[in-house]
């Protein structure tokens, strides 16, 4: 699911070096790890109470639709649920793992037993029970023959089908955050900033609100403008960036989902009355940067070099003379192929790949290599 095959072709006229090609497929591979390099794999998350962010699934097997809805961690589905049908979740904020709590009757969490018998902060979606978007259907789906792909609201953090968001879905859509139609329409003051901030880059967006300052005076009713000045820095702060938009009353349509260029919650008002507005609306975390997935994958990407730090494997290949590397090319081009193929049937049936499943899948490679060793196969170089 996470992995993609390149294919590599080579003659002796191209210098490509193995070095090279497992440089292009660590690119790809740190974008899919990041999801999972965030989370620990090893400890359940529940000792940290609410995590703000991290890599959730939801096991059928335990808690199948008509029941509870529950959610468990990265970790706990590797010890705990090995073996049962899960769904992935991606990511999920502000969430404390329920495995072994009372809504699973069957199962103890094997890595942290002693807990709750309820999280009463975590919110729940029709995600937990396998299926997504507005037309509430499983991903992937053996029904739909259409190519599309699902984007995630920043708010309900629901995934929706391109094709059902409203809205025409934007170039580098991964460099963006989307709200979905439904969150705009349950928090409105959202469609003010939307017609301001939506559909901007990142360096207009400064300029159109740095270069000048709209001022506006409380009237009984409503708020009315009182022009365009430059003032010092102190008399220029406005009381509320949310009602001097709303002054300006620039128009948009309000319907479809909105997408949202980078650095668009640092524009929004951070004045005492705001953040107890989105407080009490539960949207504080609009305010936070870091609360992006973005953030949350940039940290995975960091901590997956970390661990990693100086391969000594790979500067030993860009010591092997030519005819090694092509060899071992060749080798690696035959455990992509197989892995794809591998992965994808896991993909078909909506299971999550184990450390086991990949334990077995390279001792099949070990017992394929030694049966050509033995019957005399090789590659011509």
């Amino acid at each position: 699911m996470f992995l993609c095959s390149i294919a590599v072709g080579l003659t002796w006229a191209q210098t490509v070096s193995l070095v090279d090609v497992l440089e292009e497929d660590e690119e790809l591979e740190e974008e899919a790890s990041a999801v999972l390099a965030g989370s620990d794999s090893d400890h359940c998350s529940y000792p940290q109470g609410y995590v703000k962010r991290q890599a959730l699934y939801a096991c059928n097997t335990c808690t199948p639709k008509g029941g509870q809805a529950a959610g468990v961690c990265l970790a706990c589905s590797y010890k705990c649920h090995e073996g049962h049908d899960l769904f992935e979740l991606y990511t999920k904020r502000n969430f404390r793992c329920d495995c072994g709590n009372k809504k699973f009757t069957d199962l103890q969490c094997k890595l942290c037993p002693e807990k709750e018998e309820e999280n009463t902060g975590n919110k729940y979606s029709h995600n937990f029970f396998g299926v997504y978007c507005t037309c509430s259907r499983p991903y992937p789906d053996p029904d739909d023959q259409v190519e599309d792909e699902m984007i995630q609201c920043v708010i309900c953090e629901d995934w929706l089908h391109g094709r059902h968001l409203g809205c025409v879905v934007p170039d580098c859509v991964e460099l963006q955050e989307m709200i979905c139609e439904s969150c705009m329409n349950q928090h409105v003051f959202l469609w003010t900033y939307a017609a301001h901030l939506a559909g901007k880059s990142p360096s207009s967006l400064r300029k159109r609100l740095d270069k000048t300052h709209f001022y506006v005076t409380k009237t009984e009713n409503s708020f009315q403008s009182t022009g365009f000045c430059k003032r010092s820095r102190q008399e220029a702060e406005p009381d509320c960036r949310l009602k001097e938009l709303e002054a300006i009353a620039q128009k948009r349509v309000q319907s479809g989902a909105v997408f949202w260029p980078s650095g668009w919650r640092s524009k929004l008002c951070s004045c005492s009355s705001c953040q107890t507005s989105l407080r009490e609306s539960g949207l504080s975390f609009l305010l936070d940067e870091s609360d992006t997935v973005l953030a949350y994958e940039n940290k995975g990407k960091n901590n997956e070099q970390r661990q990693q730090g100086n391969d000594p494997l790979m500067s030993a290949l860009d010591n092997l003379n030519r005819v090694q590397q092509l060899e071992i090319i060749h080798e690696y081009n035959d455990m992509k192929t197989e892995l794809k193929d591998f992965l994808h049937r896991f993909a078909a049936e909506g299971k999550v790949v184990t450390p086991e499943d990949i334990r077995q899948f390279f001792e099949q490679q070990q017992s394929r290599k030694r049966g050509r060793v033995n019957t005399g196969q090789f590659y011509c170089t």
